[in-house]
């Protein structure tokens, strides 16, 4: 393969990978622009898991064997079975050299041969074994395989595959292989940024909760939903009692451990609700959105909320609003009017003390209230406008 070929190789890579806009798009991305750039039929991407000892399938891309999924949930291999991650990478490191590319061949001989196998470190024989095994398992010929190196330590592999009858990859193959894994390095590097980032925006630093962002999207996207087939969305709003008089009394570092503490009690009850998000709206305001669990599984879920919330040291419970399309609340639009309903519940469950949640459409004032608030009354469904108040 000529250089401007490869250089044109190199840079479709990067730039497939660049344009992913999710981890598992990165992974794919990077296993076929390889699997492209090297002439092999087969590509795989691995993670070394350092905590559990194992390789991690990421992705299988292009033409896989029978029983190998694309993104699978469960393909690991022990550590031990593959030791060049951690012995060989290790001596070449120490050494002072480079964590090039080696080639492995179905008879297990070819390759190290000709001088580009993998060296034969003893402690690696079995992952010479376990290559070979796996080759021959799958009807694959060679491999060729790159260490994935990010921030100066082992990542993972990239593994790239020809089936029996194609030519045997050759040094200035298991060289390129080296070059393409260092791409590969620089775009997964990128992509945990910008994953960082996109959590940054999503997520309340305090309780690691969603945010008020977070929730819009979420509501936005289940409201049109609702009126494309019905999907029963639900959102449940609270505010945490007590919260001012924990700050002037013991002061803002355990108030904050008290919405830390919250914040846990709401997630442990959001899994009551699959898929439901939990999520800091600001201050002492937080909610539940729920999308597909009947109206009744969200009150239950509040009701354990409120339970629990109640049992917390220094705090004084929480006044919970439930607003559920499963109920009878009239037309629901937007996601505005579901937050207007919801926060109007939670308003009432404020204002009657209560110890239950608050159910708009099962409490006759509550649509009321969110339709025309009483005059002189605080507008509370107005949060989402500007910042809450505590209270």
């Amino acid at each position: 393969m000529g250089e401007d070929v490869r250089l044109r190789a190199v840079v479709a890579l990067a730039q497939a990978m660049a344009s992913a806009h999710t981890p598992r798009e990165t992974w794919r991305a990077a296993a076929l622009g390889a699997c492209e750039a090297l002439g092999g039929t087969f590509a795989a991407l691995s993670m070394w898991e350092r905590d559990r000892g194992r390789l991690r399938v990421l992705v299988n891309a292009g033409e896989r064997a029978p029983g190998e999924e694309e993104f699978p949930d469960s393909e690991t291999y022990p550590v031990y079975q593959f030791s060049e991650i951690t012995e060989f990478l290790h001596e070449k490191w120490a050494g002072g050299g480079e964590p090039n590319a080696w080639v492995e061949t179905a008879d297990g001989t070819e390759a190290e041969a000709h001088g580009y196998g993998r060296p034969g470190l003893p402690l690696a024989r079995a992952a010479l074994s376990g290559r070979v095994a796996a080759l021959r398992r799958r009807g694959r010929g060679c491999c060729v395989v790159a260490p994935i190196v990010l921030h100066g330590r082992a990542w993972g592999e990239l593994y790239v595959a020809r089936p029996v009858g194609m030519p045997v990859f050759d040094r200035d193959d298991a060289d390129f292989a080296t070059v393409l894994a260092s791409v590969v390095a620089a775009g997964i590097v990128q992509t945990e940024r910008l994953e960082e980032v996109r959590k940054l925006a999503f997520t309340d630093p305090l309780t690691g909760l969603a945010n008020r962002r977070a929730v819009d999207i979420r509501l936005d996207e289940a409201v049109e939903r609702f009126l494309a087939d019905g999907t029963v969305v639900s959102l449940v709003v609270c505010d945490l009692n007590g919260l001012k008089r924990v700050n002037d009394t013991h002061g803002h570092a355990v108030g904050d451990r008290l919405l830390e503490r919250f914040g846990s009690v709401l997630s442990y009850c959001g899994a009551m609700l699959p898929g439901a998000l939990a999520a800091r709206l600001g201050g002492d305001e937080f909610c539940l959105v729920s999308v597909g669990p009947e109206a009744d599984e969200v009150v239950a879920a509040a009701d354990e909320l409120c339970v629990r919330a109640g049992e917390l040291e220094l705090g004084e419970g929480v006044a919970c609003g439930v607003a559920s399309t499963g109920d009878p609340i009239g037309p629901v639009q937007s996601a505005r009017r579901l937050f207007r309903l919801a926060d109007a519940a939670q308003y009432r469950a404020k204002a009657a003390r209560s110890a239950k949640p608050v159910v708009a459409g099962r409490d006759g004032t509550v649509i009321r209230l969110a339709d025309a608030p009483p005059a002189g009354s605080r507008d509370r469904r107005t949060f989402r406008d500007a910042p809450t108040e505590e209270t």
